[in-house]
Order: structure tokens, then C-alpha cells, then sequence
């Protein structure tokens, strides 16, 4: 699979700093956005509404991750989404891991590192 496949999906999260308008995540949050995706952003130190904290509290099924987020902490969020039976994770450049490669491989999650912004147009 690539990352030009998953954009096949319609239900997205972005995980990273999508607050603050100067950081990819954000952008990314945008043009799915405007896309026409049903997209949320997810920022574990998120302190205003637009964002959830947690996976867990996104309220519809969610097809499709874009983790944009230091791989220190997306390890974390990659095991919050394999507990949800969320099987798709596209890696932004930046935030790959061996350590998140691996579980992704050991636990059956399709991970493909790729841009969104690029696949998006």
C-alpha cells in the first residue's frame, strides 16, 4: 500500500501540534480539510477545544491516522490506535521509528511513510 492508497479513506485523524498554524500537522489538519475529509486533530498537550487530547475521544470510527508528532511520543498514540482497531498510519517524514515500524509490523497495521500535503495536492 501507499501513501497515495490511504487517501482513499475517508476518515481521518492528524496527530500532531495542529494549533498552531506554522506546523505541518496543522497544515496537513487543513487540506484534508479542505478535501472534503471528515478529519479531527489529535495533540496529547492540546489546550484548546479545536484539538482531542486523546485518540479514545474522537466520536466517529476513524479509518486512517496521519502522524505527525515526534516518534517519542507517536509510539504511544500508534498503541492507542492498534486498541481501537485503527489499521492505517501514514508516518509524515520525521516521525518514523524502528521502534514504531516494528509494532506497526508486529501488530498488523498497515504504515506507510509518506507527506499527506503531497499526496493531497
Amino acid at each position: 500500500m501507499s501513501a497515495k492508497d490511504l487517501m482513499e479513506y475517508d476518515n481521518w485523524i492528524v496527530v500532531g501540534d495542529v494549533e498552531n498554524n506554522e506546523k505541518y500537522a496543522s497544515k496537513i489538519l487543513a487540506k484534508f480539510s479542505a478535501n472534503g475529509y471528515n478529519v479531527s486533530g489529535v495533540n496529547p498537550r492540546a489546550n484548546v477545544k479545536d484539538a482531542y487530547k486523546s485518540i479514545k475521544e474522537v466520536p466517529y470510527h476513524i479509518d486512517a491516522v496521519d502522524l505527525c508528532i515526534n516518534p517519542k511520543s507517536g509510539i504511544e498514540l500508534v498503541k492507542e490506535a492498534d486498541e481501537l482497531g485503527i489499521k492505517h498510519i501514514l508516518i509524515q517524514p520525521g516521525a518514523e521509528s524502528e521502534e514504531i515500524l516494528s509494532y506497526c509490523k508486529e501488530h498488523g497495521i498497515e504504515a506507510v511513510e509518506g507527506c499527506a500535503l503531497v499526496e493531497l495536492g
